[in-house]
C-alpha cells in the first residue's frame, strides 16, 4: 500500500493549519473592533468560501495561480516555481477553505471576551501585546482551539478545490480524498475503502484528542 497521500494529505492540513491559525486570529481580532456595516461587509467577503462549491473556489485559484495568469507567468519567470498542480499548490486550497471557520469561530470567541480583564492589565501597565497573548488569548482558547480543529479536518478532507488547482499525479499530488475517488473511479472499492478507514481514524484521533484536552483544561480549572 502506497502511503504516500497519507504523508501529503497530513503536510497539507498541518501547513494550512498553521496559516489558517494566524490568519484567522489576525482578521478576528481586529475585525471583530470595526463598526458593524464594516464587519458584515468583511464577513461576507472572507466567509464566501465556506459557501460556495469547492469547485468554484478551485476555479478562482486556477484564474489567480494558473501558468497563463500573471501571478502565475511572475512565479515561473523569476523563481521558476509553477503555482499549480504540485503538491504545494493543494495548500493554497486548504488554506482558503479552512479559513471562513478558523475566522467565524475566533471571532465569536473574541467577541464574547470580557473586555474589563484587558481594561484591568492595561490600568497595571501591561501591553497591547501581552495583553493579548497572556489574558485575552488564554480567556478564548476553547473557541481558538474549536477553530483550529475544524481548519485542521476541513483541510484534511478537502477534494474539489484541490482537485482543479493540484490535480491527482500518484506520488506527486495525490491526497487521500483524491485518491478515495480515483480509486472508486475505476472500480478498486477494497482500495478505497482502506483509504475511508485511515481517513475516519485520524479524525477520530484529532477529536479524541480535543476531549481530552478539554477535559484536562476544565478539570484544571476547578483546582
Amino acid at each position: 500500500m502506497d502511503w504516500y497521500p497519507l504523508w501529503n494529505s497530513l503536510r497539507i492540513a498541518l501547513i494550512s493549519c498553521v496559516a489558517v491559525f494566524f490568519l484567522g486570529i489576525f482578521a478576528a481580532y481586529y475585525i471583530a473592533r470595526l463598526p458593524r456595516a464594516v464587519k458584515g461587509v468583511l464577513d461576507v467577503l472572507l466567509t464566501l468560501p465556506m459557501v460556495l462549491p469547492p469547485t468554484v473556489v478551485g476555479y478562482f485559484l486556477l484564474l489567480l495561480f494558473g501558468a497563463k495568469r500573471p501571478l502565475g507567468i511572475f512565479f515561473m519567470q523569476h523563481f521558476g516555481v509553477k503555482l499549480v498542480m504540485n503538491w504545494y499548490s493543494a495548500i493554497f486550497a486548504s488554506i482558503v477553505v479552512a479559513f471562513p471557520l478558523m475566522y467565524r469561530t475566533a471571532r465569536g470567541a473574541f467577541e464574547s471576551f470580557d473586555e474589563t480583564l484587558a481594561w484591568s492589565a492595561q490600568t497595571l501597565g501591561q501591553s497591547d501585546t501581552w495583553i493579548f497573548w497572556r489574558v485575552r488569548m488564554p480567556a478564548c482558547r476553547q473557541g481558538i482551539l474549536a477553530g483550529t480543529v475544524l481548519a485542521f479536518a476541513r483541510a484534511l478532507g478537502e477534494y474539489g478545490a484541490t482537485s482543479m488547482i493540484a490535480g491527482y499525479t500518484p506520488g506527486k499530488t495525490a491526497t487521500i480524498a483524491t485518491t478515495v475517488y480515483q480509486l472508486w473511479r475505476t472500480n478498486d472499492e477494497l482500495g478505497a475503502m482502506r483509504w475511508v478507514l485511515v481517513d475516519i481514524v485520524i479524525s477520530a484521533v484529532v477529536l479524541l484528542a480535543v476531549n481530552l484536552l478539554e477535559k484536562k483544561q476544565k478539570a484544571g480549572a476547578r483546582k
